[in-house]
C-alpha cells in the first residue's frame, strides 16, 4: 500500500473515532447533569417541550415514510424471506450481545450467545435460518446501555432525538459503545460503506415491520401518545436492567 493510500484509509477511521468520542462526551455530559434529579416515582423529563417537538417530527416521518415502507415490505416480500432477513440481522448482533453478557457477569447467557452465533453462522447459512432456536439454544438480547445500568450508572434525563427516537444519555452512550464493540466496525473491504448502509436500512425496515399494528394500536388508545411512549420506554429499559422485573412481555421492543 502506498503512503497516499494509507492516509486515505486512515483518515475515515480517524474521523469515525472522533465522532464516537464526541458523541460519548455529549451523552456522558447529559448523564452527569441528570444524575441528581432522577425521581423513582415520576419520569425525569426536563426537556419535555423540546422532546415533544422532536416526537411530533418523528411521528410525521414514521407516518409518511417508515410505516408505508414497512407495509409495502410486508405486502411484497414473502414471510419466509422476511424471517430470513430478521434472522440474519439478529445473528449480526450476537458478537456485541456476547461481549455485553461477559461484562454483565452472566457466563451462561454469554455461552448461549456464542453457541447461537456459531451454529447459525454455519448450519444456519450465515444466520438466514435460526437453527439455534430449533436446537433449543436460548436467545438473549442486551446492549451496553443495559450493562451500564447493571453497573449502577444513572440513566439521566429522558430524551427524544430525531430519527433515533426515545432514549436516555445512558442508552445513547450504550449505542455508541456498541458500535465500538462490533467487530464489523473495523472490517474494511471494497463496498463496505454500501454494505453498512444497506444493513442499516434493512435493520430499520425489519424493526418497523415487526411492530406493524402494535404502534398504531398504542397511538389510537393513548390519550397522550408522547407520555405513553416515554413511560413504556423507561419501564422497558428499567425492566431490562433489573433482569425482567417488572413484566416486559407486552411492551414494544424499543
Amino acid at each position: 500500500m502506498t503512503t497516499t493510500q494509507h492516509r486515505a484509509t486512515a483518515r475515515p477511521r480517524s474521523q469515525h473515532r472522533q465522532k464516537l468520542i464526541g458523541g460519548l462526551v455529549l451523552a456522558l455530559g447529559l448523564m452527569v447533569s441528570g444524575c441528581a434529579s432522577n425521581s423513582p416515582n415520576a419520569p425525569y423529563d426536563p426537556y419535555e417541550s423540546f422532546n415533544r417537538k422532536v416526537f411530533k417530527l418523528n411521528l410525521e416521518l414514521d407516518r409518511n415514510v417508515a410505516r408505508p415502507l414497512a407495509k409495502g415490505y410486508v405486502a411484497v416480500v414473502p414471510k419466509p424471506a422476511r424471517e430470513g432477513v430478521h434472522n440474519f440481522l439478529g445473528n449480526l448482533d450476537q458478537p456485541v450481545i456476547f461481549i455485553n453478557k461477559v461484562l454483565q457477569g452472566e457466563p451462561d447467557d454469554a455461552g448461549d450467545t456464542l453457541a447461537r452465533f456459531f451454529v447459525d453462522s454455519t448450519a444456519g447459512i450465515g444466520g438466514l435460518i435460526d437453527v439455534a432456536s430449533l436446537m433449543g439454544i436460548p436467545d438473549h438480547s442486551t446492549d451496553f446501555g443495559i450493562t451500564l445500568g447493571r453497573w449502577g450508572v444513572n440513566q439521566g434525563p429522558f430524551l427524544m432525538l430525531p430519527l433515533i427516537g426515545p432514549t436516555t444519555p445512558r442508552d445513547l452512550t450504550g449505542k455508541l459503545v456498541d458500535i465500538g464493540l462490533d467487530p464489523s466496525t473495523y472490517i474494511q473491504y471494497r463496498s463496505s460503506l454500501y454494505y453498512g448502509l444497506g444493513a442499516g436500512f434493512l435493520g430499520i425496515l425489519d424493526a418497523r415491520a415487526q411492530q406493524l399494528g402494535q404502534v398504531e394500536s398504542l397511538e389510537r388508545t393513548s390519550l397522550d401518545f408522547y407520555a405513553t411512549t416515554r413511560n413504556l420506554y423507561l419501564q422497558y429499559r428499567a425492566a431490562k436492567v433489573n433482569r425482567g422485573k417488572p413484566n416486559v412481555q407486552n411492551l414494544p421492543n424499543f
